[in-house]
């Protein structure tokens, strides 16, 4: 009678263990699906800082090339930058 109430006992004991390691597994992949989607729109936003900082810089390099361009060639701003 004592193994068969140990037994039982283990039984229940493993079975709840199981039971805590299949939401545990559960809650990891949920964890990972998040982790994936937060650097996924990390990853977008730092694209769309680059690109903005990228067109600036462009557009700062065409302006100071157009004012050395006039200045050197001693014309305005607007004749240097058709040219």
């Amino acid at each position: 009678m004592r193994k068969i109430v140990l037994v039982a006992a283990i039984a229940g004991a493993a079975l709840s263990l199981a039971a805590c390691s299949e939401a545990t597994e559960e809650s990891a992949g949920e964890t990972v699906d998040n982790a994936m989607a937060d650097t996924e729109a990390n990853a977008e936003a730092v694209g769309d800082t680059v690109a903005g900082a990228a067109d600036e810089a462009g557009a700062a390099v065409s302006d100071t090339a157009a004012e050395t361009e006039a200045e050197v060639q001693d014309e305005t701003e607007g004749e240097a930058a058709a040219d």
